[in-house]
């Protein structure tokens, strides 16, 4: 959903250079940023990393494109494979994308142009493609509602050891963490029910061990450890890139690096290196998820180190003049952006 103005992304070779874990990310080689070079890719809006086409990312428009998913490599920018989707719907805003477990991508038509007035909202999914090329794929449409009402969202999150789908509501005064069945349903209706509060969300993922949480929104990011179905404490501030219409974040397979992502023609991916003390791999390669109760790493946070994250405050600032800032030019932005609600 665009909401702010097309704002230049901050090089990566300049973000990893002020970041604190810049002589790790010089230790352990990381995965390189790259710029989607493909016109028709120009709301990109959700990321996930392939698991099987090494480097290859996988995203979406927001809305008004069509059942259109992209695989994008991220060695030249260039599009692989455009895959369109059967067996659904009219997309209506596509906000999120997910890998799960059993190698299916879950894709979140999730958004509410409306404010949280539709009363419900899909989640579509396929199998992953073994070989990558434009082709048609039969999809499975899942119905989804919430137990407290209708809400505007626009992360998505699979657990990747359980497979249970999660979905963060995206609220100006901090939103909600939703729980999804067991197992999706493709017969009525999926209720998922609020688990937690979050701030303000535009995208989310799970470290690939399931240990971390990291969310993002405008401003910055936050990771919490996951345990027992629930993110953990306050969570650790990520040093997110200021992207302007931020949309998107996930991890490298190997969970050792965050690449984020936002809207726009020919939209840059910037990676930040994931510090070890946030939940990265270690060194020798063995996973290193700090235990609950510590500071982590997620992908649908709040909040900046050693800050209390209440619902809408310091998980997306810099301090309070930031905060003050980047709320007013956020709301300026919506009222003079915001697409007129589709009939």
């Amino acid at each position: 959903m665009r909401l702010l103005p097309r704002l230049t992304a901050v090089p990566a070779a300049l973000v990893l250079a002020v970041l604190p874990g810049a002589a790790l990310a010089a230790e352990t080689p990381a995965a390189a940023g790259f710029t989607i070079t493909d016109p028709r890719i120009r709301e990109s809006s959700g990321l996930a990393a392939s698991r099987v086409h090494p480097g290859v990312y996988w995203t979406h428009n927001d809305s008004d494109d069509g059942p259109y998913v992209y695989a994008v490599d991220s060695a030249t920018g260039r599009t692989l494979a455009r895959v369109t989707l059967t067996g659904i719907g009219t997309p209506r805003d596509v906000e999120a994308i997910s890998l799960g477990p059993d190698g299916q991508l879950y894709v979140g038509d999730i958004g509410d142009n409306r404010n949280g007035t539709w009363d419900h909202v899909w989640i579509y999914r396929f199998q992953e493609p073994g070989e990558l090329g434009d082709q048609t794929v039969k999809a499975e449409q899942f119905t989804v509602v919430y137990a407290d009402g209708p809400r505007n969202a626009e992360a998505l999150m699979v657990h990747p050891v359980t497979g249970r789908v999660y979905i963060a509501s995206k609220n100006e005064q901090g939103g909600g963490l939703y729980e999804g069945p067991e197992r999706l349903s493709a017969d009525g209706h999926n209720v998922f029910r609020r688990v937690a509060e979050v701030p303000w969300v535009t995208d989310g993922a799970f470290s690939p061990d399931g240990g971390r949480l990291t969310l993002r929104g405008y401003f910055t990011a936050r990771t919490y450890p996951w345990k027992d179905g629930r993110p953990q404490g306050e969570g650790e501030r990520q040093d997110a890139p200021w992207q302007g219409q931020a949309e998107s974040v996930t991890y490298t397979p190997d969970g050792r690096t965050l690449m984020f992502g936002a809207e726009g023609a020919n939209s840059k991916v910037v990676a930040v290196p994931v510090t070890a003390a946030s939940g990265a791999p270690d060194p020798a390669g063995a996973g290193s998820p700090q235990q609950p109760g510590g500071q982590g790493a997620g992908g649908s946070g709040s909040g900046a180190r050693g800050e209390p994250a209440t619902p809408g405050s310091g998980s997306f600032t810099k301090g309070a003049l930031v905060l003050a800032a980047g709320t007013a030019l956020v709301l300026a932005g919506k009222r003079l952006l915001r697409r007129r609600p589709k009939p």
